[in-house]
């Protein structure tokens, strides 16, 4: 009798889902169709009026799906849950450093030309496409649509933030004559080897090879030389250090800001007369940012950031992400020394 009644509910159960998963799987892809969404629509009208064509607009966002996952994920960004030692584990694995020494032997040229027409040191540049997406490897399982599209219409704080970024994501595709779907990133949008954003894409990719084409999805060389510009743009000093190791009391004194994101406002002079000895002879007057990192022993690691230090946050606003791209830049180089 038990198993007729389980036989009983699992056809009846399976009855359901063959009528129901139709129209479920109809909705889920038409959520951000122009004519059933105001807003969808009110975008379409404003790209039309920049030239992009409204029936391949309306084909996109037809095909546009709602990803739960997305908004999720943007809950628990690494650089908000994690302390310095569990972050940096992340990223100085000698695999990632290996790989970014045989990342700049394989194209020394590309970024040797980088560092002479921007500034920018290759190994830096190595170790932000390392860490972004481990040389190209990972560039991101989300399709860029679905990703920005429930972002821009879903999200409950950047909505008009990821409208703008979405927006720049059509233009792109539309632009560079690639279709919207094939196109994976991360779970907020960003691209390509260097995991741009679309708006920074548009403002800061630049074709390094000279062959027409901006593409960040697929040539290193061009994924290269818009890290270098994009740095540059920023106001990367040329020849400047990132940053100094420091040393200070058990724990952090008071009077001093620590791990800030934003220009250095802090001098030498301020950091010493609070405690915080840097290791080498640096000018009074320069303006650092002060940092303390965790270890994994509860003790902690004094550095003093230079302007450099502030312009790898304008890519990642986390002290954590800038951080972890000094040190494994600095292991690169040190890498490539060793091999002679």
């Amino acid at each position: 009798m038990n198993r007729a009644r389980n036989n009983a509910g699992s056809y009846l159960m399976a009855v359901v889902m063959a009528c129901s998963t139709p129209a479920v799987w109809a909705e889920e892809q038409a959520h951000f169709n122009p004519q059933n969404h105001e807003r969808t629509q009110q975008l379409v009208d404003e790209l039309m009026a920049e030239g992009l064509p409204e029936a391949w607009l309306t084909e996109t966002f037809n095909q546009a799906k709602f990803n739960q996952g997305v908004l999720d994920a943007m809950e628990g960004a690494a650089e908000r849950r994690l302390s310095w030692h569990e972050y940096s584990a992340i990223f100085m694995t000698e695999q990632r450093i290996e790989e970014g020494a045989a990342f700049v032997q394989e194209h020394v040229d590309t970024l040797a030309r980088a560092e002479e027409v921007y500034g920018v040191p290759s190994e830096v540049i190595a170790a932000i496409i390392g860490v972004e997406t481990y040389y190209g490897r990972h560039k991101g399982r989300h399709r860029v649509l679905d990703s920005l599209a429930t972002l821009a219409f879903h999200h409950p704080v950047r909505g008009d933030f990821f409208r703008g970024e979405l927006a720049a994501f059509l233009q792109i595709a539309h632009e560079q004559r690639v279709e919207p779907t094939s196109l994976y990133g991360s779970y907020a949008g960003a691209m390509g080897y260097p995991q741009f954003i679309p708006t920074s894409y548009q403002a800061y990719a630049v074709d390094f090879d000279g062959d027409g084409i901006r593409d960040l999805w697929e040539n290193p060389v061009d994924a290269i030389g818009s890290v270098a510009n994009y740095f540059a743009e920023h106001g990367w000093q040329r020849d400047s250090a990132i940053y100094h190791p420091a040393s200070g009391p058990t724990s952090p004194p008071e009077g001093l800001t620590f791990n800030q994101t934003r220009s250095p406002t802090v001098t030498v002079a301020e950091a010493t007369s609070a405690g915080i000895e840097p290791g080498v002879a640096l000018e009074p007057t320069l303006q650092v940012v002060p940092l303390v990192l965790e270890l994994a022993d509860g003790s902690n690691l004094y550095r003093l950031g230079e302007y450099n230090f502030y312009v790898i946050t304008r890519y990642n606003h986390s002290h954590l992400y800038a951080m972890a791209v000094a040190e494994l830049s600095d292991a690169i180089e040190q890498r490539i020394e060793d091999q002679g």
